[in-house]
């Protein structure tokens, strides 16, 4: 029935495109493909092999758009001014026209496209358009804006790589369809929140992913183009890990590192792989796979992918606790062999950080860079500053380092109760205020009221603050967004760690067991208080004890929090890029929800 549907779908418009073109003109049915058509050539191309009715084929002809096609065929890059997700879909109907028809000019075609996109339109995310358009080649710099990398154009970018791909076996195609992967397919989604979304990907300097045009949809009000593509990008997520090939033996290759199960069933094997959490501490992605075999002494071949970004120097493979020797990246890894049940291959790729230069060719623009870890792009927390400083530039760790793990043990939030309304300490603009506790995770507020509590040695020897008290001990209080910056007794922001930035941990004034008073280290007797009664944006004010004693306990309250589990932790790839006006946390772009970033910055050497 299906089948018949479609069918009659496709008999209904070959009717209307003829009666179009012999009451007006051909011209007339292409000026209508300049709205979004879809992938009408595709799928009437994947119809024809079913039906081979030469109408279904004539219908796709008459889809693949002359005027698009045509430039890239003479390999043009004039893509700009055209509407990005009209005409992605028109190459993977291009792709299908060379499977179906062997036209070697329709894989051309592909590749052409996929390189000029690569080479003078993508961001660093592997994402592009602006604005739902291509613009001018190598000139992205002036088209960082909320409205960056519509998501349905991520969603057909993949399907042209897989497709070249499965042609070609590249590592690069491989290696393009991991970043935007996780870059632009994982980044659209608001955390674990099914249903909440995004139409573009912000880039400019200091936006978030809610405050756009669209901003997040809603999960049962929202549905344009993007959440179609999107639910059916994460309906996929495995889609393009495992690749058969056919023959004797039959081979397997194995292109993206996605903790699965794969039923082999041509060479009656079970791949199974597992990776180990990812970390900025530690720079190693480490992936395991043990194979199951149906039978004993299953001969077949696995291809595993080198990606591009690793290094030989650091990269290795074992079988078996065996050492495979030296591996190239860029590569594949291949291994032909009667594989059984306790076969246990082992791979570890060095991580590194790398700096990518924004796809502009002009030299005003050349410090404009992204930050990337492996496939990762990190992002920087800030509301518009983006000014890094480099150094020297010699090397990348010089102005760029990880977040020690055992710096969340250090993190917490104050909290109080005014009115009988939750509030929390928070620091934003360089001033420090009580804000209503955000009901929310992954926004601006929830990092404002944290802080990294630490001695003013900087060492780890704070370790679980979740589960003791700071009480006894005197702190640096680092806002959580601006790190290597500390509150100061004057209430201001520095740079300098120096004991004018000290604040004693003392049992609260209040006579709460529970609640702790944070006294001034330059002026014993002197604490931070908040107003009494207060509302939301209160600042806070330093107070000494004898004017606290003379209100007859009020005050106390008033210089009294709870120590509380902090309301945002760092991520497990998190690092601290040094600054001209202060520093950057970096985080990856898919692990953001509301907060402010930056993608890429302006890097001053």
């Amino acid at each position: 029935m299906a089948l018949d549907m479609v069918i009659k779908m496709a008999n209904y418009f070959s009717d209307r495109v003829k009666n179009v073109i012999q009451n007006y003109s051909i011209e007339r049915h292409w000026e209508s493909l300049n709205e979004e058509t879809g992938g009408m050539n595709d799928v009437l191309y994947q119809l024809y092999t079913i039906t081979h009715d030469m109408k279904h084929l004539t219908l796709a002809h008459l889809f693949d758009k002359p005027c698009f096609l045509g430039l890239l065929a003479v390999q043009a890059d004039s893509i700009s001014g055209f509407h990005s997700n009209t005409h992605i879909p028109v190459v993977i109907g291009a792709q299908m026209r060379y499977e179906v028809t062997g036209d070697p000019l329709y894989k051309q075609i592909a590749s052409f496209f996929m390189d000029t996109i690569n080479s003078s339109h993508s961001y660093a995310t592997g994402g592009t358009s602006a604005g739902e358009f291509w613009t001018d080649p190598k000139r992205l710099a002036g088209t960082l804006s909320t409205e960056n990398e519509e998501s349905c154009t991520t969603y057909n970018m993949l399907k042209v790589s897989r497709n070249l791909f499965r042609w070609t076996k590249e590592i690069a195609y491989a290696d393009y369809y991991e970043r935007a992967l996780i870059n632009g397919v994982l980044s659209i989604q608001r955390g674990t929140d099914p249903g909440v979304m995004i139409y573009m990907l912000p880039q400019a300097p200091g936006h978030s992913k809610a405050v756009s045009y669209h901003g997040w949809g809603t999960k049962y009000d929202s549905f344009w183009c993007c959440y179609g593509t999107g639910i059916e990008s994460f309906s996929k997520l495995g889609d393009s890990i495992y690749f058969e090939e056919k023959g004797d033996p039959p081979a397997l290759n194995i292109i993206q590192y996605i903790p699965s199960t794969y039923n082999w069933k041509a060479a009656g094997l079970t791949v199974t792989q597992q990776i180990k959490t990812l970390s900025s501490s530690d720079q190693y992605l480490q992936i395991s796979f043990s194979i199951s075999a149906n039978t004993s002494g299953q001969t077949a071949n696995i291809n595993f992918r080198i990606p591009s970004w690793t290094f030989a120097d650091g990269a290795g493979a074992t079988l078996n606790g065996k050492d495979l020797g030296s591996i190239s990246p860029g590569s594949f890894l291949s291994i032909t062999k009667q594989w059984n049940s306790d076969d246990h291959l082992a791979l570890h790729f060095p991580i590194r950080l790398r700096t990518e230069a924004i796809k502009d060719d002009r030299l005003e623009y050349a410090s404009l860079q992204a930050v990337l870890f492996g496939p990762f792009v990190l992002a920087g927390l800030s509301t518009g500053d983006w000014d890094a400083k480099a150094g020297n530039g010699s090397a990348i760790s010089d102005w760029i380092a990880a977040v020690p793990p055992a710096h969340n043990s250090q993190l917490v939030t104050f909290t109080q109760v005014s009115n009988g309304k939750a509030f929390v300490l928070s620091s934003a603009n360089g001033t420090l205020t009580m804000q209503e506790r955000p009901e929310v995770d992954g926004t601006d507020a929830a990092i404002h009221a944290t802080f990294r509590a630490h001695p003013q040695e900087d060492s780890t020897e704070l370790h679980d603050i979740y589960s003791t008290t700071l009480t006894g001990t005197s702190i640096l209080l680092e806002p959580f967004d601006l790190p290597g910056t500390v509150i100061t007794n004057n209430l201001t922001l520095s740079a300098q760690k120096s004991s004018d930035s000290l604040f004693n941990i003392v049992p609260g004034l209040d006579g709460n067991p529970n609640s702790v008073s944070l006294e001034l280290g330059t002026k014993p007797g002197c604490f931070l208080v908040t107003g009494t009664n207060y509302s939301a944006g209160t600042r806070i004010e330093v107070n000494c004890k004898s004017s606290l004693e003379s209100i007859g306990g009020i005050l106390e309250q008033a210089a009294s929090f709870s120590q509380t589990d902090p309301l945002r932790q760092y991520h497990p790839i998190s690092f601290v890029a040094k600054g001209v006006a202060r520093n950057f946390l970096l985080e990856p772009l898919y692990s953001l929800r509301d907060e402010f970033y930056t993608v890429y910055f302006n890097v001053r050497v």
